[in-house]
């Protein structure tokens, strides 16, 4: 899991590398580099009506219909967040829903920004990540109990 753009790293890992990992939290992520901060991505990508493919070839938003059935995936983001906007989220949402996508979540976080400052938003935002993983990745059987439990990566 990731926020920023560790959540930027986490759809990109899922969408384009999609043997590597079962399940990833996205949090406050951006899926497409072409409604980021202006001034920050045109240095890297160059302005994006001059150079589409490398904000195509960069952006989670346009590898999405690589996310596998076996594969999960929750986002999470505050609705006030003025670095990576709200709608930027909703945006990869509405792509998943019209590729048919069912192996996914979000949450919404109405009083965040980009730094999320609620206990608890905090709290539910853990809570959340913490689920997915048990549900996701724990090796059936396994209690969580204090008996030894491996996290298979991969594999159902």
């Amino acid at each position: 899991y990731g926020g920023s753009y560790g959540g930027f790293i986490t759809l990109m890992v899922l969408f384009t590398a999609p043997d590597t990992f079962k399940s990833g939290a996205a949090l406050l992520s951006v899926t497409d580099w072409a409604h980021y901060n202006h001034g920050y991505t045109s240095r890297i990508l160059n302005e994006p009506q001059f150079d589409e493919e490398s904000y195509e070839k960069s952006s989670p938003i346009y590898f999405a219909e690589n996310f596998r059935p076996d594969q999960y995936l929750l986002m999470l983001h505050g609705m006030v967040d003025t670095n990576v906007h709200f709608s930027d989220v909703v945006r990869l949402a509405q792509r998943l829903i019209e590729l048919g996508k069912t192996n996914w979540e979000m949450a919404v976080y109405p009083i965040e920004g980009h730094g999320f400052v609620d206990p608890a938003s905090w709290t539910d935002e853990y809570r959340r990540i913490f689920e997915l993983f048990e549900r996701t990745l724990r090796e059936p059987g396994c209690t969580g109990d204090g008996a030894l439990c491996s996290i298979r990566l991969g594999e159902e």
